[in-house]
C-alpha cells in the first residue's frame, strides 16, 4: 500500500471507531464528503490543516493518523512506504534517519 492509501485508511478506521460517516464527518470538518470519500480510498492527501480539523472532530492526536502498521500486509508494502518517504527527505533529514536507522538495527 501506499503511504496516502494507508493514511486514508486510517483516517477511515478512526471515523468508523467513532461512529461516523463520511457525511458526517465532512460537514464537521467543512468539505465535501466526496473528498473525504477521496482520501480515504487514498487518491487524495489531505492538507495538513485538514488533518489538525479532522483530528479535532475525531478526538484524536495528529500522530493517530500515522500509526498504520497493523494495516501493512507484508514487508515488501512496508519497504515501499519507506522509500516513498525517503524521496522526499532532504539531506538533512536522510543524515537523521541513517542514526536512528542505525540505533535500531544494530
Amino acid at each position: 500500500m501506499k503511504t496516502r492509501e494507508l493514511l486514508g485508511a486510517r483516517i477511515k478506521e478512526l471515523r468508523k471507531t467513532k461512529g461516523l460517516t463520511q457525511d458526517q464527518l465532512s460537514e464537521i470538518i467543512d468539505i465535501d464528503a466526496k473528498h473525504l470519500s477521496r482520501i480515504e480510498v487514498g487518491r487524495s492527501y489531505p492538507s495538513l490543516d485538514l488533518l489538525e480539523k479532522t483530528a479535532v472532530a475525531l478526538r484524536v492526536e495528529l500522530k493517530d493518523f500515522f500509526e498504520y502498521e497493523h494495516l501493512v500486509k507484508s514487508s515488501t508494502d512496508l519497504q515501499k512506504g519507506i522509500q516513498a518517504l525517503l524521496q522526499e527527505a532532504d539531506t538533512e533529514k536522510l543524515q537523521m534517519i541513517l542514526k536512528i536507522v542505525r540505533t535500531i538495527v544494530r
